[in-house]
């Protein structure tokens, strides 16, 4: 994404713990973890932007992670089908002193999944580094009806905005 666009850029893995507070809002939940990795990265890199951003999805205000085992990522398909369903991205722009952070949500609605198409879509696709137990991008066809807001959001990261607040953030 970041070359598509025609930024310079570096991947550091962050090594920040993520916090995982279920009775924390959505948005603020994934800015929150956005900001503890671009801060554990940015203290390393103080003369560089650094972009952190962490991913959710969210069904029933409730919080969806990678699942621990194949029957889990089963569980999760299970409770996505038919429903609708929220993706929230958290990105934090860091650079020295300087911090701004912003989110984007995107509605996924899940078609009627079958103990077979959730088998199926399984062997198509790893689901369990994913979280929510899928990937739009990798057979959503399969499994999805309709987005309602940014494809890259689901993905995993909000490009048109960070675009936008890169832009903002630079020019302060």
């Amino acid at each position: 994404m970041f070359a598509a666009a025609e930024l310079d850029f570096q991947v550091i893995p962050s090594p920040a713990e993520e916090i995982h507070d279920v009775e924390m809002p959505l948005h603020l939940l994934c800015e929150a973890n956005a900001k503890l990795k671009a801060l554990a990265v940015s203290k390393d890199h103080a003369e560089a932007t650094v972009v952190g951003a962490d991913t959710l999805v969210y069904i029933d205000q409730t919080p969806l992670g990678k699942p621990s085992d194949p029957d889990e990522a089963r569980a999760m398909l299970a409770q996505l089908s038919g429903r609708v369903h929220q993706v929230c991205t958290g990105v934090c722009l860091a650079r020295g002193e300087s911090i701004h952070c912003f989110h984007a949500i995107t509605e996924v609605v899940f078609k009627r999944l079958t103990a077979e198409v959730i088998e199926h879509y399984m062997a198509k696709v790893d689901v369990m580094d994913k979280a929510g137990s899928y990937a739009i991008q990798d057979h959503g066809e399969m499994i999805i009806t309709e987005m309602r807001g940014d494809y890259d959001n689901v993905v995993g990261l909000p490009m048109a905005l960070l675009l936008d607040e890169l832009k903002s953030f630079h020019s302060r």
